[in-house]
């Protein structure tokens, strides 16, 4: 975390020198920070919150379920922005939006959650404070250091959910007596987003009760925090008279009964699942399996996923077994895959897997299973076949070129292994490996004119990207 609110400050204060050569759009709230500028800031805190901050929760299951989910929001709020969902590992009820639409939300929240819409509600919530730029706005508001004013507030928001001493520091360490009243969004912007959140959860098909019940519950429950307030109320002031005005709002609206999606269960029974001593979590899970006379789809998949932890494989398997045939989900295959893969059993994952790709193209850790599959079966020119496609269609998909480098490397393709892991660096933005991993393949001189023209091209690519950063951190 030091390392992230170290970084978020540097990276602000690293794009300074070249905000004024930005297009200025002329938004009031881009006086400051125009959106470009905004996308780049977050572009750089999320490279470094995914490469190197220990709670980042690289799950690719969770991360496709909030990804559907906040991209429902985002169709239906009309935005046409570009958002990134991801989730950390954090047993606090948190979440927060960074400059450039990228959310994260803590694994506490989406197992605090009662009810998919009180997940969604959330999110709509973040999705408004991006739509409606607030902190561009808030560094609007200030007459001088805007972007170090912008650095206090996004390292705050990133260590608020770790500490509020931590917070308090970000904030000494990057400007003036004051700035520690801005911590959170203000309440007009709290309003705002409430006020927007509330119309895209509807839009969305939500039940938009949901959201008043879940930030009622969050200021009831308060009290059994040692700060008294959950992380989210540190960033998001939540008064009566905003709980009181979402209730309101939602009165006269139509009843509308949304049941939770499969998805969401089974995301929050891996969750559950996923963390402490793989023993005590299976103990934890049989009890509750051997109380159930007619176990739900979501205690299933936790028995399942606790079994498999604790290497408990036969009855794994004869618990998966029991899920309905012909309609399971892509998180059920996948963790059927992922218990195959756990008793070397590489061709019933495959048998699992190609089926549901087809099916669900937007499950995209399908493919990431089956790869691994296939690569711990020794198929790596088909895995190699299968990956090309998927780097194609999806060029910043970092899960995919670090497969793609493993199976060019088992396939013996030296200099392909090197070039797609010279695209995993860049995504990390290491681009002095980056460059290293590209030079080492030219050396190799075994591609063909296209490829090693392709080659050179993304050499002098990273290198200018590697001098422009070097030359803002030497400027700030």
């Amino acid at each position: 975390m030091k390392r992230i609110l170290a970084f978020g400050l540097s990276a602000v204060l690293s794009v300074q020198s070249v905000a004024a050569g930005l297009p200025d759009l002329g938004e009031s709230s881009a006086a400051d920070l125009s959106p470009a500028l905004e996308r780049r800031i977050g572009e750089q805190v999320i490279r470094e919150i995914r490469w190197r901050e220990p709670s980042y929760l690289d799950d690719p299951q969770v991360e496709a379920y909030l990804t559907g989910l906040g991209n429902r929001l985002v169709t239906a709020s009309k935005s046409g922005g570009s958002f990134q969902f991801f989730a950390l590992r954090d047993p606090t009820l948190n979440a927060f939006a960074m400059p450039g639409g990228y959310i994260g939300v803590h694994s506490g929240l989406i197992l605090s959650a009662r009810s998919e819409s009180e997940l969604a509600s959330v999110l709509a919530h973040e999705i408004a404070h991006v739509e409606q730029r607030h902190i561009a706005r808030l560094v609007g508001k200030q007459s001088q250091s805007s972007l170090i004013m912008l650095a206090s507030l996004l390292v705050a928001v990133l260590a608020a959910r770790s500490s509020d001493q931590v917070a308090q520091a970000a904030v000494a360490g990057g400007t003036a007596a004051g700035i520690q009243n801005q911590l959170g969004y203000t309440r007009e912007f709290e309003r705002e987003a409430d006020r927007i959140g509330l119309q895209t959860l509807d839009v969305a098909g939500f039940d938009t009760r949901d959201m008043a019940n879940f930030f009622e519950r969050l200021q009831r429950e308060t009290r059994l925090y040692e700060n008294n307030a959950p992380a989210y109320l540190r960033t998001h002031p939540l008064t009566t008279e905003r709980i009181a005005d979402m209730s309101n709002r939602v009165e006269g609206a139509r009843y509308r009964q949304v049941a939770s999606s499969d998805d969401f269960t089974l995301v929050q029974a891996r969750l559950a699942t996923l963390d402490g001593a793989a023993p005590d979590v299976f103990r934890r899970e049989t009890r509750a399996w051997e109380k159930a006379s007619a176990p739900t789809v979501a205690q299933r998949y936790a028995y399942v996923h606790a079994a498999m932890r604790a290497n408990e494989l036969a009855l794994a398997e004869a618990a998966w077994r029991g899920f309905p045939a012909g309609e399971q989900s892509a998180m059920i295959i996948a963790l059927g895959a992922e218990l195959a893969m756990a008793q070397r059993n590489y061709a019933a994952a495959v048998a699992r897997l190609k089926p549901a790709v087809g099916r669900s193209p937007q499950a995209r850790y399908l493919n990431y299973l089956l790869a691994d599959a296939r690569i711990a079966a020794g198929e790596a020119a088909t895995a190699i076949s299968e990956l090309r496609e998927l780097t194609t269609t999806y060029p910043d998909d970092f899960r995919s070129w670090s497969r793609l480098a493993k199976a060019y490397q088992m396939a013996g393709k030296v200099a392909e292994s090197h070039r797609a892991q010279a695209e995993v660096y860049a995504l990390q933005g290491a681009w002095s490996s980056a460059i290293g991993q590209l030079e080492i393949a030219l050396r190799e001189g075994k591609a063909d004119f296209y490829t090693q023209s392709a080659m050179d091209a993304r050499l002098r690519e990273f290198r200018a990207r590697y001098d422009d950063e070097r030359a803002w951190r030497e400027r700030r």
